[in-house]
This record gives structure tokens, sequence and C-alpha cells, in this order.
């Protein structure tokens, strides 16, 4: 598979730094058509107000321009130097108040006096500022002129998609989200390595698993693609990873899908195997990012997720020191080439599908059973129980071998025995 350079990530890096993202506007429209200049994403839209399950979708933000002048003139906390500076989502203000009222929509971090947070009011009607503790407490008293130049027009939710066909309908899923303003580690890192991954399989010639690719604005744009391809996804999926938090310098971290042993949980912890400094962690519902929509009980699916330093688990998380210094670009390479690893694992693997899976099918009349009962079953008989139970293309014979404790020679020639009764097939490259 082709080499992905560190200047090509950055390259794209630097394009889509300064644009000031969102769940919607032009801001994702413009981040994701650069993006598409690496994998053909098929857009799907959603409108304002349109009901996506539990979710609504809200108009469409456009910031403009959003500053606050101190009683001596000077133009603070400026959207158009950092776009940090405004609360995402901001509705349109305009007027003079005093210090006492400005501050309670000042947003700081005390314990990070050099740092602007990264906000948030998506759903609520609110605007606000974020700037740095330092500065906060060196805003003289007076009164001070605001303006917030924004609109809230109705407008389109979208998610872009793209898919490489395998041989076979069974499928892994890559997803990450394009929605926050200028962060680095925690924003920009996941969709540019998702895309350059998918430009890497796109290079494996035959493929036995179809691979699906999608950004989203993070949680409702994951809500809209489980609406759009849930049922398909419960059906077909076999394996997915979200992907963020891939470009600093941290060693490889682990979060396990919400069942914990599927292929994708399998296929990374052999990747993990021996890395220094490795960390495995537990499905968590409570802090996270998109895994948690595709781990929810009615869908279930088997997403986890391989990141480097995890969200909320380092400092500059959320902040403006989440920015280019604070990422490595050969790091984020080499994030690309782990997933290459964990593809190429689950390729490897050899995988066999039961057609007749609802319930045991009867085996008798197809000559695969005895037909006087005898208290010990023999090898074959129980290599044909564990392979009609365990092959539905997510796992492969290597560990049905180690589960079963049966030879791998046996279960492939008990597969295809069973296959020439019409009911079993191989997954094979065939393409």
């Amino acid at each position: 598979m082709n080499k992905i350079l560190p200047k090509q990530l950055e390259k794209y890096f630097d394009r889509l730094w300064p644009i000031p993202r969102s769940i919607m506007g032009p801001g994702f429209r413009d981040s994701l058509k650069i993006l598409s200049e690496v994998v053909p994403f098929r857009k799907y839209k959603w409108k304002t107000n349109e009901k996506i399950l539990d979710w609504t979708v809200p108009k469409e933000w456009r910031p403009k321009d959003a500053f606050f002048t101190d009683p001596s003139g000077k133009k603070r906390a400026e959207f158009k130097k950092n776009n940090l500076h405004l609360v995402n989502y901001s509705v349109p203000f305009s007027g003079i108040i005093s210090l006492s009222e400005l501050k309670k929509h000042l947003h700081s971090i005390p314990k990070q006096e050099e740092a602007v947070p990264y906000i948030t009011s998506y759903y609520r009607p609110y605007w606000g500022f974020c700037i740095s503790e330092k500065d906060k407490k060196n805003l003289p008293q007076g009164n001070y002129k605001v303006k917030v130049d924004t609109t809230l027009v109705s407008g389109e939710l979208i998610i872009g998609e793209a898919v490489l066909k395998g041989a076979s309908k069974k499928e892994i899923l890559f997803s990450s989200y394009l929605c926050h303003p200028s962060l680095a580690n925690n924003e920009l890192s996941g969709p540019l390595v998702l895309s350059f991954l998918y430009k890497k399989l796109q290079n494996i010639k035959k493929r036995k698993f179809t691979y699906r690719f999608v950004i989203v604005p993070e949680t409702i744009g994951a809500v809209a693609f489980l609406k759009l391809r849930g049922e398909q996804l419960k059906e077909n999926m076999i394996g997915g990873y979200q992907i963020t938090c891939v470009g600093d310098g941290g060693p490889f971290t682990y979060k396990r899908s919400r069942r914990g042993d599927t292929l994708s949980d399998r296929a990374a912890l052999k990747f993990m195997a021996g890395k220094r400094n490795g960390k495995i962690l537990p499905f968590n519902p409570a802090i996270g990012s998109d895994e948690r929509q595709y781990c929810s009980p009615g869908y279930n699916l088997p997403m986890g997720s391989l990141m480097r330093t995890p969200y909320a688990s380092y400092e500059e998380y959320h902040t403006s020191l989440d920015n280019k210094s604070f990422i490595d670009f050969k790091k984020m390479a080499e994030t690309i080439d782990a997933y290459s690893c964990i593809v190429k694992s689950i390729e490897d693997g050899e995988y066999w599908i039961n057609l007749c899976p609802n319930g045991e099918p009867q085996l008798g009349p197809r000559g695969l059973f005895r037909s006087l009962s005898q208290k010990k079953r023999d090898s074959e008989e129980l290599a044909m129980w564990w392979l009609l139970n365990y092959s539905d293309g997510s796992y492969d014979l290597d560990y049905i071998s180690k589960l079963a404790n049966i030879d791998v020679s046996l279960l492939r020639s008990v597969a295809n025995k069973i296959k020439s009764r019409g009911f079993f097939e191989e997954i094979k490259k065939v393409l």
C-alpha cells in the first residue's frame, strides 16, 4: 500500500485550520469540500426542523465577525484573529454593557491562564466570548461595546460518505467528525487520518470486506447517519472504528466497543500487543465521541476507537493550546499505518458464512449427522457445531480454533464438508 507522507497531511491541515467550523453552516461545507479532493464523498442532507430519531435539526449558523471593545477603545476577543474567541453558535448581539454584565458572557479556564477555551451553545440561544484567564483578570472597569455579527437561518445538516466495495457485503465502518473550529488533535487529526486511510485502502486491488467511510458533525451527524444506514449496519457491519485524537505524539490507546469482544476489538488488541505504554480502555458511554451513538443500545454496533492521547486526558483538550505545535504529522502518518495494519489483519483472516443461521439446520438429511444418537460426539461433530454457531463473517478460523480448542485444519476440513452440502460459503478476495 502507498506511503502517506507527513507533508501531505500538513498541506491539508493548513488549509482547514482557519475555517470557523460548526455542526451546520459554510464552515462545515467548505471543510468537507476540501477533504473531497482526497475522498469522493457523497453528501446526504437533512433540513432545519427535520426530525432524526430523537433529535431535531437546528438552524444553520453563519458567523461573520465578533469582538468587544474596552473603555480605552481596544478591541478584544477578536473572532477574525482566533475563531475560538466566539462561543460556537452565538446568536447576534450589539450593544454597550458594563464589565459586570459582560462577565456573564465570558468564559475562561482559571487553572490555565494562557488558554482560550472552546465552548458551544448549539441548542440554547446564547452569545458569549472565550478569552484567557489572564486577559479576563486584566479587563478594566467601565462600559464595553459588544458586537456579535452572526445569523441563524434555515439550512442543511450534511454528512459525507464514501464506500470501497469488497467481495462481501460484510463491512467495516470508519467514522470521524468535522465540526470543531481551530483545534488540531481533537478536530483535524481525525478527518485527516480517515481521508488518507481511504486513499491508502483504495489501492488494495482485492478486498474481502467492504469499507465505509463517513464524516459527520459530531453527535447529531452520527444520529442522522444511523437514521440513514442504521438497519443496514446492524445487518452487515462486523467492525468499525471512531477516529479521533490521533495526531499527537502519545502512545496508542484503544477503547473497546460496547460488546467488548468484536472483530474490531480483536484486531485492534492484536495490533496493540507489545506496544510500549499502550493503553486499553473499556467502553464508557459517559465520555467519548460518536462511538457512543454507534454503540447505543438500539444499534449496539461493533465500534471501537484507536486513538493516541484520548479526549479530556490532555491539558490542551478543547483549548487554543490544541494547535499545530501540539501535533506531530509524522505520528499522524504512523496512525494511518496503524489502521492499515489492523485492516490487513482483518483481511488476512479466514472467514466462513453460515447461510442457514436461524436455528440449527437439520443435518441428518444432508448426511452431516448420524441417524442414531450416542452419548459422545466425535471431533468432526464438535467442530461442526462451533462452525455453525460462529460463522457469521465476523469470526475467523483462528479465533474459533482458540475458542473451541479445535485444530484449524480440522475446522477448515469440516467447513468445506458443510459447504459441499450447499449452506456454507467462504469469504474470498474475488474482485
